[in-house]
């Protein structure tokens, strides 16, 4: 449930009711009615009308923000990656992996098991 007063912009129109998708607005009230679909009332400033919408229809704005600085963020790293023939960061974000893995790789050579120990010393000793 989002809390009253957020504010919100609407990303669908899923009932096709004309709504003003891309348009912002804030919740204003719940709909508790049990045998309706839509969920809030959303008071949209722009159309200056009321609107009863489906929980799907809406999301919140800084929700909204953050994916568009995230996509913006990841768009400018793979386009460093490019310009500087950097192969390492750019299959990184390609791959989708975070720079908290290599952490997991250290701690987990930590409790390496009996037979690598033992493969890696024959290793070591026949060089």
């Amino acid at each position: 449930m989002l809390k009253l007063g957020s504010k919100i912009v609407i990303v669908a129109d899923q009932y096709e009711q004309n709504l003003p998708v891309g348009e912002y607005g804030y919740i204003i009230a719940y709909d508790r009615n049990q045998d309706n679909v839509f969920d809030y009332v959303v008071r949209i400033p722009g159309a200056n009308r009321n609107f009863l919408v489906p929980e799907d229809d809406i999301e919140l704005e800084h929700l909204l923000i953050q994916q568009e600085v995230d996509r913006i963020e990841r768009e400018a790293l793979i386009d460093y990656a490019l310009a500087t023939y950097n192969e390492e960061l750019f299959n990184r974000i390609m791959n989708g992996e975070t720079e908290e893995e290599p952490e997991a790789e250290s701690s987990s050579k930590e409790g390496q098991s009996r037979e690598d120990f033992i493969r890696q010393i024959n290793l070591k000793a026949w060089i």
